[in-house]
């Protein structure tokens, strides 16, 4: 399991304003810090200042920091030049934590116009020209074949079926990998291209880990949401098999479907059908990243922000199934302690109204909403471990 910690003020108060999301590796605990957001850049001097929280964090017991793009930026959102990179990731690398770096592979913003005004053309170490762009983007006048994927307009979307494309950016990533230190990566919307690409790019560079953003929309009928969200986690794992389980991805659906069940008080959503979790965590959990908030999602972005005073419900869900720093704390401890895992067997006690609850590989209790659940007693001694506005967990004696 990974877990993901968002920072949400520049100024890195970071330890009271945690957001999170968790991803579930196959063999791998992983402890992440998401150590940027769209206002990080106002503080002038961003790397510097994660370099001098690295043991800190790293005693927090985070082992993965999750850094910025590594790319230029027509916009304002820089966050140090390529010394301070590499200073930060050597300080963090001393600390025993791996980097997980941001990569925006689906578009990218052009450097110069072609002859009819239109900015197509790049340059830097991937100086491509038009042929890079995919033919069936209405925007940039591109002179590549279509898009294998969905197109995100804002700027030009690259052709990944081009052998020179691939070549460059497989030799992009490796030069990130030898030169800067990543050792892994976040890829940006993945819905824009096929993950077939994204195995070979990952072929390539060899990353401990991966995990993609497939993010779109959830089913709703007449504004409500719908019960069951299949299709839409189908669509996430479409492209995980698409890449041949080399990433994981993004459990969207989860993150969603929370929304609805914390928010309106419908914790029934949080059983599917045949009683499993209803997102990519119950069908493919070694490959699902749960989580509740992100730079996008929240911040200054706020494009689909998690309930507000809902969020200590969102991790102690996501913590106990494969706010205050000290109650985050203690959420990880029992995980640690109960050796909760992408395999580890959820069973679904209630999904009433008012009330979720479950049994976690029979050590690990919890329960969500302000309806009433106890653990049973009899031949096992449960052991409360914390509780807060509508969620308690406990664990085995």
């Amino acid at each position: 399991m990974i877990f993901v910690f968002y920072c949400k003020k520049y100024c890195l108060k970071w330890l009271s304003m945690y957001h999170a999301f968790f991803f579930l590796s196959l063999l791998l605990c992983y402890r992440i810090f998401d150590c940027f957001n769209w206002e990080s850049h106002k503080s002038g001097r961003w790397y510097m200042e994660l370099k001098e929280k690295a043991t800190e964090l790293s005693s927090l017991g985070f082992s993965v920091i999750w850094l910025p793009p590594p790319t230029e930026s027509v916009s304002p959102e820089g966050y140090g030049n390529i010394d301070e990179l590499k200073d930060v990731v050597n300080k963090f690398h001393d600390v025993g934590m791996k980097i997980l770096g941001d990569v925006v592979l689906n578009h990218r913003c052009a450097h110069y116009q072609n002859q009819n005004g239109v900015w197509n053309i790049f340059g830097g170490r991937l100086n491509w020209d038009d042929r890079a762009v995919v033919a069936d983007d209405p925007h940039f006048q591109g002179q590549g074949n279509k898009s294998s994927g969905d197109n995100f307009h804002a700027a030009p979307n690259i052709d990944h079926s081009q052998d020179f494309v691939r070549k460059d950016i497989k030799e992009w990533l490796c030069w990130l990998r030898n030169e800067i230190g990543y050792d892994g990566w976040r890829l940006d919307f993945v819905r824009g291209f096929w993950g077939g690409y994204v195995k070979d790019y990952l072929e390539a560079t060899e990353p401990y880990f991966a995990v993609g953003e497939y993010w779109d929309s959830l089913s709703y009928t007449y504004g409500e949401m719908d019960h069951n969200q299949d299709a839409h986690r189908q669509r996430i794992i479409d492209w995980i098999n698409a890449a041949s389980g080399t990433a994981g991805a993004f459990d969207v659906t989860t993150k969603g479907i929370l929304h609805s069940a914390l928010d309106r008080c419908e914790y029934w959503r949080l059983s599917d059908e045949k009683g499993k979790p209803p997102g990519v965590v119950g069908w493919w959990p070694s490959r699902a990243v749960t989580f509740i908030e992100n730079h996008d999602t929240g911040s200054t972005q706020g494009h689909w922000r998690f309930p507000g005073g809902r969020e200590m419900q969102g991790y102690a869900y996501i913590l106990t199934h494969p706010g205050t720093p000290s109650e985050i704390e203690a959420l990880l401890s029992v995980r640690k302690r109960n050796k909760i895992h992408c395999r580890s067997r959820v069973e679904i006690v209630k999904a009433e109204r008012d009330v979720y609850a479950a049994i976690i590989d029979e050590k690990v209790a919890m329960k969500l909403g302000p309806g009433h659940y106890e653990p049973p007693s009899g031949s096992q001694n449960w052991s409360f471990v914390t509780e807060g506005r509508d969620y308690k967990v406990w664990e085995a004696a």
